[in-house]
């Protein structure tokens, strides 16, 4: 069958449309303040030799600052382009770009296994939703620190309070050997 031009404009804006809504975010964007970035970087004990994933990382201020204050290598992870686009020019405006890299990527699909610190800024139902792959996918001893929403059953190590801000911590924990 020979579609028109006007038919085949038709099925591109709709593979476009198709395209484009598969890739919206989950939530909205809501800056971390930079008191609490502070703050979950001191939570998550993040210092040299660390490997940061910002999932939801927004304008990339978590990665930057890591990176800028401890010289880590440090990831974002947003699926939304002008988030990445803000990330890129903040790590090129506080020069870290060598040790920056921001990727627009589903989290629930990105690949963050060699994470040793993993911080989120997310609602309840997403990090629920994470938690198998963070308990499956990450080494034991693997911090996790999250601004603001818990992980459901799985009690925090620690949980700070901040100018009306909550910061959980957790631990991924040693692996049980199967039985002998």
């Amino acid at each position: 069958m020979r579609h028109n031009g006007p038919m085949r404009l038709l099925f591109a804006l709709a593979f476009v449309a198709a395209s484009a809504a598969a890739q919206q975010p989950d939530v909205i964007y809501v800056p971390t303040p930079q008191d609490v970035v502070d703050e979950m970087l001191k939570l998550g004990r993040v210092g040299k030799g660390d490997i940061l994933y910002d999932l939801g990382s927004g304008d990339g201020r978590i990665p930057v600052t890591a990176a800028k204050r401890f010289g880590i290598r440090a990831y974002g992870i947003d699926i939304d382009p002008q988030r990445i686009q803000e990330a890129n020019e903040n790590a090129k405006k506080n020069g870290v770009t060598s040790l920056v890299q921001f990727r627009q990527e589903d989290l629930f699909k990105s690949k963050f296994a060699d994470a040793t610190v993993v911080t989120l800024y997310l609602l309840p139902d997403l990090n629920v939703k994470l938690r198998p792959r963070l308990l499956a996918e990450l080494k034991p001893g693997t911090r996790i620190v999250s601004h603001q929403f818990d992980m459901g059953t799985w009690k925090p190590d620690r949980k700070v309070e901040l100018n009306g801000r909550t910061i959980y911590l957790w631990t991924i924990p040693q692996r049980k050997s199967p039985p002998q």
